[in-house]
């Protein structure tokens, strides 16, 4: 089993999204699965041209030629893919939000109709299954309701939100403390998602323990 995230933080690898990102991959590789671990600001990722050219000139290859040649194959490759990003204007990165729009290759100009909802049928079927790991280094969960609106047409089998995300690499240690508890239940999800293909409810409601009482956290932010 092939686990892929796609990290869309501007830190990259120092990023607060990847603490998470880090852990979850680290619980799929104790389940015995095959991971990577995609930063994508590193990557050469040109902004989708909206020509179509994947549809109709050239069905399912860009025009352009830049890292998207590479990253769609692992895409379509992973078994689990992960979309992991930090909160920015109430939505995913610019970096995350380009991959995704270069993803057109993968559909084509065939409109299906379920219900009122329209859409474009894939070249292929949808195989994966869809993760989400956001971060915001704000306090509460309203700052994800974007996310999960945006994200919902994936349909993800697992979505992580973390609020009060600048404590995730605090040097205080009764936080870090605080915090590995929080990780070795991202670590679970992993592992659970690889040997048992989902995440049982009770590890779903560890992902959502608090990691510090709100005013608490915005007197720790200085705001």
């Amino acid at each position: 089993m092939k686990f892929i995230i796609f990290n869309g933080s501007p830190a990259g690898v120092n990023s607060s999204t990847n603490v998470i990102g880090d852990a979850f991959l680290r619980g799929a590789q104790r389940g015995g699965a095959d991971t990577e671990n995609v930063f994508l600001i590193d990557k050469n990722i040109g902004h989708c041209k909206g020509c179509f050219s994947c549809w109709f000139r050239t069905p399912g290859k860009c025009i352009m030629e830049d890292d998207m040649k590479e990253l769609l194959l692992k895409y379509t490759d992973a078994d689990v893919v992960c979309f992991a990003t930090p909160v920015y204007t109430w939505n995913m990165t610019a970096a995350l939000k380009n991959f995704v729009d270069r993803l057109a290759p993968l559909k084509s100009p065939l409109i299906i109709q379920q219900n009122e909802n329209f859409d474009l049928s894939d070249t292929k079927a949808k195989t994966q299954k869809f993760v989400v790991i956001s971060n915001s280094g704000f306090p509460g969960n309203n700052n994800f309701e974007t996310m999960k609106v945006v994200f919902s047409s994936c349909n993800p089998t697992l979505e992580i939100y973390r609020n009060c995300g600048k404590l995730l690499k605090s040097k205080d240690n009764n936080i870090k403390q605080i915090v590995e508890q929080y990780l070795e239940s991202v670590e679970l999800a992993g592992f659970e998602m690889a040997t048992q293909g989902r995440v049982s409810t009770e590890t779903k409601q560890k992902l959502d323990m608090p990691l510090m009482e709100i005013e608490q956290y915005i007197k720790y932010i200085g705001m």
